[in-house]
């Protein structure tokens, strides 16, 4: 017999399928999917194991946008970070990589740093908040990598001001140390930051970013850097299992995000702003106020099961999704969801909004 919890899953699950307006993001059919990349291909020519064709025009993009020698693409921002940190320990002879304690890579990738490349993880924080040079000073000995997640994610998406930024980037630098970049949201930085992709990228020397995110690519993701260190990172591609024989359908839904989704990065910091105010009016608090980027998270005051009814019952009601499902925070009687601000955010009125959210307290 179903539990209440997996009842709710499924009345999700079904509710989502029939919606047809959504806050943040719309599970598009295959074949419309298709049809859409179909029709934004830019070159005839498909790529052969990653050379050539829409693979080879989007690293070049990439490598000028974040200002660095070379880049390449992958199919995963697991296999791009694994790469990258394996590639800094053969060359450090150290296998020590300095990491938040709440960075992706050890909170979704079933431990593979250490299961798969026998890296050593030393943590700086695990605050959810970006770490500091002091924290970084306090590992003591020879370090392969240190890494920074920006934004932290599971740290409620918060970034550091570019001062601090900046900072930490020079305590790298101070220690020869290189800096690593997991910008798995790093297009949607920038506004809060106040640089360009160029001048972030700048401060580290390497640098991760994903394309299936805000950009709404297939999946993908790419890495940029030094030509050395990008050719020893298409060597352990290979290795990992990687390198497909062709990836222009990622590629070709890559490159048009960048065309089409990358321009709104300013708005959407706005309308998160503009959200994240409202829904204080309606009686939730988020985290961080204001938000650094794009996403944020909403507290509710009512319990998680409570919230989780009011948002499915609301999602069958009216075929309109807000976002995901609710969890328990860590104030009892208290929950919490992401909230991510996509092109198809910006279709809804603010008010509109807040007025569907508040709804949920209500009911």
């Amino acid at each position: 017999m179903a539990t209440t919890s997996e009842d709710l899953r499924e009345r999700r699950k079904n509710a989502a399928n029939n919606c047809e307006r959504w806050l943040s993001n719309r599970r598009v059919p295959a074949a419309e999917r298709l049809r859409e990349l179909a029709e934004v291909v830019t070159d005839d020519q498909v790529d052969v194991y990653g050379n050539g064709g829409e693979v080879e025009a989007l690293e070049q993009e990439v490598a000028e946008l974040l200002g660095k020698p070379a880049a390449v693409f992958l199919p995963t921002g697991i296999m791009a970070q694994q790469a990258v940190l394996r590639v800094y320990a053969d060359r450090a002879g150290t296998s020590r990589v300095a990491v938040h304690g709440l960075s992706h890579l050890l909170l979704h990738e079933l431990n593979a740093l250490e299961e798969v490349h026998h890296l050593r993880i030393e943590r700086m924080t695990s605050d959810p908040r970006q770490p500091r040079p002091d924290e970084l000073a306090a590992i003591p000995g020879a370090l392969a990598a240190v890494t920074l997640e920006l934004p932290l994610r599971d740290g409620g998406f918060v970034l550091p001001t570019w001062d601090e930024l900046v900072m930490f980037s020079e305590a790298c630098a101070q220690r020869g140390v290189p800096l690593h970049l997991d910008g798995a949201r790093l297009w949607e930085s920038t506004p809060y930051l106040g640089h360009s992709l160029a001048e972030v990228g700048a401060l580290a020397s390497t640098v991760y970013v994903s394309f299936y995110k805000i950009l709404g690519a297939v999946s993908g993701a790419a890495l940029a850097g030094p030509e050395d260190v990008i050719a020893e990172v298409r060597r352990w591609q290979r290795r990992l299992g990687g390198n497909l024989y062709s990836l222009f359908p990622y590629a070709v839904s890559a490159r048009e995000g960048l065309r089409t989704v990358l321009p709104l990065m300013d708005d959407l910091h706005q309308r998160a702003v503009e959200v994240a105010m409202a829904l204080q009016s309606e009686g939730f608090r988020v985290f961080p106020e204001p938000p650094h980027s794009n996403s944020f998270r909403v507290y509710a005051p009512r319990a998680a099961e409570s919230m989780e009814h009011a948002a499915v019952e609301r999602m069958e009601r009216t075929r309109e999704s807000l976002g995901g499902p609710w969890s328990a925070a860590d104030v009892p009687g208290w929950s919490w969801t992401e909230l991510v601000m996509t092109p198809l955010t910006l279709e809804w009125q603010v008010d509109e909004i807040a007025k569907a959210f508040g709804e949920l307290l209500t009911r």
